[in-house]
């Protein structure tokens, strides 16, 4: 076998698992006489079960184009398949049906709400998408298990918590409709480098043992580290795409026990 035909095999294979496809995608924003091109042609393909870090400076299109993986905003112009469906043209009506079945969300700010218990905050997910009752709270248990929060914080107001626990109670909430696809924006911006390091290993952990697909947007290199794959964009274009050995806990991190991770 020719060594070109090998490396078109591979590519084939990578096409078949393919969760997201970007074709050319650009975004341009309109405010009177004057345009501004925020994206200018990305395209990058993220398989299932990766986990993915977009890292860029302040203005570089980051979260412009995470609102557009995310369903929360569409393309100018380009293609974007998700599992396989071009979503880039879909209707308001249409994405927020995707985003409820197949996309969770991490954000910087958690966007908890603070006066409702933890269980009611990542049960509501499952209210907006009609869950029967009947299996809300299981499904709420197991994300936060899966999340790592420990048990006997379950049923405080999220306004007693700490600001690793928030994340965390952000992340299980993200999980509790099992979605193809969880998007962290800033996921460590409001937490101290400690339990910033702490969450980012719950999102390996994730990765890894539970085949969970992760794209974290960054503008810092420590966090985006933590990842298998870094996609670094600047001025709306992509400047490298590479694959390196994901950071893994340093010796302090590895001598605490899951039980008192899940306290942070």
């Amino acid at each position: 076998m020719e060594v070109g035909d090998s490396v078109q095999v591979v590519n084939l294979y990578d096409i078949q698992n393919n969760m997201i496809e970007l074709k050319n995608i650009t975004k341009v924003y309109h405010s009177g006489d004057v345009e501004t091109v925020v994206l200018k042609g990305i395209s990058f393909t993220v398989q299932d079960g990766e986990f993915v870090s977009i890292m860029g400076p302040s203005g570089s299109g980051k979260s412009t184009l995470m609102h557009i993986i995310g369903a929360l905003d569409t393309p100018t112009s380009g293609t974007y398949l998700l599992d396989g469906k071009d979503i880039s043209k879909l209707p308001d009506d249409v994405l927020a049906k995707i985003r409820s079945e197949k996309l969770g969300f991490v954000f910087q700010a958690f966007n908890l709400l603070p006066r409702a218990t933890v269980i009611r905050n990542v049960i509501l997910p499952l209210v907006y998408a009609e869950v029967p009752i009947i299996e809300r709270m299981p499904k709420a248990e197991h994300a936060l298990a899966a999340a790592g929060l420990s048990e006997d914080r379950w049923h405080h107001l999220t306004n007693q918590l700490s600001g690793g626990q928030m994340q965390r109670v952000a992340i299980a909430r993200a999980l509790v409709n099992n979605p193809s696809l969880i998007l962290a924006d800033e996921p460590t911006g409001n937490l101290d480098s400690k339990t910033g390091e702490i969450v980012l290993h719950t999102f390996q952990d994730l990765n890894t043992e539970q085949g969970r697909t992760i794209i974290l947007i960054t503008h810092a290199m420590e966090v985006a580290e933590y990842a298998d794959r870094i996609i670094q964009i600047r001025d709306g274009l992509i400047v490298e795409d590479k694959r390196i050995t994901r950071k893994k806990r340093n010796q302090e991190n590895k001598n605490i026990s899951i039980s008192q991770r899940s306290t942070i």
